[in-house]
């Protein structure tokens, strides 16, 4: 696991970002805290920070060359069958001299180029320079669970693990409106735009090669889904089961491979207390970390997580987390953000990560599984209304109660009625617009009324529409039902903002977080089942848990779904009350100029009163953005 970044000068003007790149690996160091290297020749610069995982000795380092010099890589990542691929080069006469999976993934590429990404199992993001082509050939993982940002203009073409590495390469610092709308609505910005304009990020399953000051983009992988196809599968459930059971073993296995010890999260559902059942198995004293809030209890999950420790005698922490634990944590987490990203769990997600990373250097976790099984109370909403019936009928017509009644996701009640009134309007509306209003957190109006009339009219719509129209296209397809929900999660949520967040957070504290769930093998077999498996009435992710039933405490079978999230109205209302006082002051907005101060004063307002709930997201969504504006761009 590691950062990458560098620079390909088209111009002698453009070779003046190289004078920048130490700068750049500088900025990924949390990345990669054991080693750092830069290759420069010419008009190309490649930079490395290294965290090691597999074959941690210096023969690994990166950016890792050639026996001739033909070809650099820089790698971020892991290579969970590389040994497999490297018995298969040897027998091709390859020699090796290091015990690395970079060595192995650089010849496989000389041999096969981009075709070589197709028999990967695991995850990264790339680039490798052809000195004889005076080529650089880019790519990212099939599901983006590590990242890649780039920019191009006339003089050079530069990348990077995270923006702050082309910030400090030299990027224009110039905001992207568009993208602003959009992470108003969704609290992050979805690929392939960034917060910044001209900078983009490599979408998942793409690559990029860059030869004389042309960018060729192409796709190497797509989501393995037909819909007709999974509505006719052939096998029972009973063989549905069999195979899951098979291939979930497997890609356990596979991502417990490191030279190093790997532990698990463990947070109490359904989709982490699997993967620490068959972990457990393979691992003696697995190591198990979880996170909980007992000033809260609606919020804390840490009683199911201790009864799988104590079935799999795991060696399990709980870290126990009060408002001031997250305040104290707050401003490391804003930092290692240099794009807004504003789901609030990362905050959480950051402080297990910090306190993980202490002791170990990888964990798995269950990323991945509600949007491959239909885990979320969307997906089971939109299986209620496909259904259809008197109770969905009923909901509907009491529109006009949920709209009045007190809404809030602090507390059982309270979320109930959001969640009946979000089911209510969604169910009336036609499946692209119901996908949208229920994977946002405030609609488009509320968002564009956020902004200045100049920030409004700086609004490409144009280009809004074509980016929210490539999520939307999945729902837009033949023979819809609950799969194409799912599908539209793989493109959206799911890369943009759970893998995200865990990259992230995790990387911040140089802990590299694995899901066995994001297994090319798996999800291709995922999206081949009907949603009939997947979800019925009050029960989500119903195949795996009836294929692991017999593996987990019973409390954990029917529960229903609870998402990671923190007390952030609690905390916004004690500890974060001053950021707020600071970071959305009259003063502030007015001089920065981007959003309505007016309609910020009200959110400041609210969130000081009883009716913080309906503000806690969109004053969470301003600070992040303010706190990035003021570190980066004032």
């Amino acid at each position: 696991m590691c950062g990458i970044t560098g620079v390909f000068a088209f111009t002698e003007k453009g070779q003046k970002a190289l004078e920048r790149l130490p700068a750049a690996v500088a900025a990924l160091q949390h990345r990669g805290p054991d080693a750092g290297g830069v290759f420069s020749e010419g008009h190309i610069g490649l930079g490395h920070r290294r965290l090691s995982l597999i074959a941690p000795t210096a023969a690994a380092n990166q950016p890792f060359s050639s026996e001739g010099g033909r070809y650099t890589l820089v790698f971020n990542g892991e290579i969970f069958n590389y040994k497999k691929l490297r018995k298969e080069l040897e027998a091709k006469g390859v020699t090796f001299r290091s015990d690395s999976d970079t060595e192995v993934l650089l010849h496989l590429y000389a041999r096969e180029r981009q075709e070589c990404l197709k028999k990967l199992t695991g995850f990264f993001s790339l680039a490798i320079y052809d000195a004889e082509e005076e080529s650089l050939f880019l790519a990212r993982d099939r599901y983006g669970e590590k990242p890649l940002l780039f920019y191009k203009d006339a003089d050079k073409f530069l990348f990077g693990s995270e923006l702050s590495a082309l910030i400090s390469l030299g990027v224009p610092r110039e905001l992207d409106y568009t993208s602003l709308y959009q992470y108003l609505q969704l609290t992050y910005v979805p690929a392939p735009a960034t917060m910044l304009k001209g900078v983009k990020k490599l979408l998942p399953g793409q690559s990029l090669y860059v030869r004389g000051s042309r960018v060729q983009e192409n796709v190497w992988y797509r989501l393995p889904f037909d819909g007709e196809k999974a509505i006719h599968n052939p096998l029972t459930y009973t063989q549905q089961q069999a195979k899951l059971k098979h291939l979930l073993q497997q890609v356990v296995t596979d991502r417990l491979v490191a030279d190093v010890p790997v532990g698990a999260f463990l947070s109490g559902g359904i989709d982490s207390s699997v993967v620490v059942a068959l972990a457990a198995r393979e691992v003696d004293k697995l190591k198990t970390f979880s996170v909980g809030f007992p000033d809260q209890p609606f919020f804390d999950e840490t009683r199911y997580a201790r009864l799988v420790a104590d079935k799999y005698k795991t060696e399990h922490t709980e870290l126990r987390l009060s408002n001031a634990d997250l305040f104290n944590n707050l401003f490391g987490t804003l930092d290692s953000l240099s794009e807004p990203f504003a789901d609030s769990s990362a905050l959480a997600v950051y402080t297990l990560s910090k306190h993980v990373g202490q002791e170990m250097k990888a964990v798995l976790s269950g990323d991945g599984a509600d949007e491959l099984f239909g885990g979320y109370n969307k997906h089971l909403a939109e299986y209620r209304v496909l259904s259809g019936g008197a109770k969905v009928e009923a909901v509907k017509k009491m529109k006009f109660l949920w709209d009045v009644l007190p809404m809030s996701r602090n507390s059982f009640a309270g979320n109930k009625v959001r969640q009946l009134q979000r089911f209510a309007t969604g169910a009336g509306l036609l499946p692209q617009d119901r996908y949208w209003l229920w994977a946002t957190w405030q609609q488009e109006e509320d968002a564009l009324a956020l902004l200045t009339p100049e920030s409004q009219a700086a609004v490409q719509n144009r280009l809004y529409r074509a980016r929210k129209g490539r999520v939307l296209e999945c729902v837009s397809r033949k023979h819809y039902d609950l799969n194409h929900v799912l599908c539209a999660d793989w493109r959206l949520v799911l890369p943009n903002d759970m893998l995200t967040k865990i990259d992230l957070m995790g990387m911040a504290n140089s802990l590299e977080i694995r899901s066995p769930y994001l297994d090319h093998r798996l999800v291709k077999f995922a999206f081949s089942l009907p949603a009939s498996t997947k979800v019925e009435e009050g029960l989500q992710k119903k195949i795996l848990r009836d294929t692991f039933r017999g593996l987990l405490p019973p409390e954990l079978y029917r529960r229903p779904k609870q998402g990671f999230e923190i007390p952030l109205k609690a905390f916004l209302q004690t500890e974060g009350q001053g950021l707020a006082n600071d970071y959305l002051s009259d003063a502030f907005i007015a001089s920065q100029g981007i959003f309505d101060v007016q309609q910020v004063q009200r959110i400041r307002q609210l969130l000081n009163s009883d009716k913080a709930a309906l503000v806690q997201t969109k004053a969470w969504m301003l600070l992040v953005f303010q706190y990035w504006w003021r570190r980066y761009m004032a």
